[in-house]
């Protein structure tokens, strides 16, 4: 189920909601001070791309 739910993700909307987390990670990482909010915005734009079985882990 996981598998197919990705597809459907990715194809419904999904693609969109990552490629828009990468490119705002790409502008937060031209300054050096918003580099750790885009370093964030590229796991964030991952896990866009297919939420279903993905696992989130709190360091």
């Amino acid at each position: 189920m996981g598998c197919l739910g990705n597809i459907i993700w990715f194809l419904c909307g999904g693609l969109w909601q990552g490629i828009g987390w990468f490119f705002s990670g790409v502008i937060w990482c031209i300054t050096i001070i918003g580099f750790p909010i885009g370093k964030q915005c590229f796991k964030i734009a991952k896990l866009a791309l297919s939420p279903f079985g993905a696992i989130i882990v709190e360091k």
